[in-house]
């Protein structure tokens, strides 16, 4: 069954959408994690333009963050001061992002700049996870106990100034980083339609020692407003934001999303981590190829508008 995207300009069989979605939903659920770092990946190779599909998964990963989002607010796991912090550098990064796509894009350099981005994104975060997945299993195997960190031990992050106390968190840490950490997951987002739980998750946890109580759901929120304002600046903006393409991701990303979370909890977390290394390093090197290999059509016709 045929369907046209009308911001995307193509046809494409509406359940193979529906399954990609309801795929990375499965995916998303199983691991816990925002599913853009697959989900742009998969539309680009289906033929959907890639600016098309970073604006499009954008009000995916939005939609998708919104339940949960409520969720861990009912069960108190956010932390609303830590949440605002990053939101502040949250905001001006999605604005940065958003800015640069418009420059890159009348440039006519996006898709070669996005398929980059994803190629060293993806190669460096799926090596980290799988090495460490590697090193945690063997020392299991081996009946070696885990290394813990000291529980008074410091990074120079914690000497920084403007510090603050978040109380539900119980941490005591600097402004500057929290900051930081915000714009960079804001403009990763905007830029490649990334959620950035992935790189997120791990920041709070091992920079500012965030507890695992408050993290996802501290996490959850930061991905649905960042990503809600990406949507609405790339509509205004660039008007690339594909509402049919977006409506059928989320209902099949929300199917699988309840399957995938059954799954998760049969696995041990080394190996679940080991085998979402795998997977980003798979997506990683197949938009390797995409650079390097010959494209099928060498010429292609593009209207840019202008003229008299």
């Amino acid at each position: 069954m045929q369907i046209y995207l009308p911001i995307a300009d193509i046809p494409v069989n509406v359940f193979v959408v529906l399954a990609m979605g309801v795929a990375v939903g499965f995916i998303s659920g199983m691991f816990g994690i925002g599913g853009g770092f697959l989900m742009t990946p998969l539309l680009i190779f289906l033929g959907v333009p890639p600016g098309v599909a970073v604006a499009s998964v954008s009000t995916h990963i939005a939609a998708s963050s919104f339940s949960s989002a409520i969720n861990y607010w009912r069960r108190r796991a956010v932390d609303p001061s830590l949440a605002l912090m990053l939101l502040a550098g949250g905001i001006l990064g999605t604005g940065g992002g958003v800015w640069l796509f418009t420059i890159l894009r009348s440039a006519d350099v996006l898709d070669l700049m996005i398929a980059l981005s994803y190629v060293v994104l993806l190669s460096a975060v799926g090596g980290l996870m799988v090495v460490e997945s590697v090193r945690v299993i063997l020392r299991t195997y081996k009946g070696k106990p885990a290394v813990l960190r000291r529980p008074g031990s410091h990074l120079w992050i914690h000497g920084l100034p403007f510090k603050l106390r978040f109380k539900r968190s119980k941490i005591y840490v600097s402004a500057i980083p929290v900051w930081a950490i915000g714009f960079i997951i804001g403009f990763i987002g905007a830029m490649m339609g990334i959620g950035g739980g992935f790189l997120l998750v791990p920041m709070l946890i091992y920079l500012l020692r965030v507890p695992t109580a408050t993290v996802i759901g501290t996490s959850t929120v930061l991905t649905l407003v960042t990503m809600a304002s990406a949507t609405v600046m790339h509509a205004a903006t660039n008007h690339l934001v594909d509402a049919m393409l977006a409506l059928i991701l989320m209902i099949g990303g929300v199917t699988g999303a309840q399957f995938g979370t059954r799954a998760g909890h049969r696995m041990s977390a080394e190996r679940l981590r080991f085998l979402l290394g795998l997977l980003v390093l798979g997506v990683g090197f197949r938009f390797a190829l995409e650079l390097l290999l010959p494209p099928q059509e060498l010429y292609s016709i593009r209207f840019i508008g202008g003229g008299s």
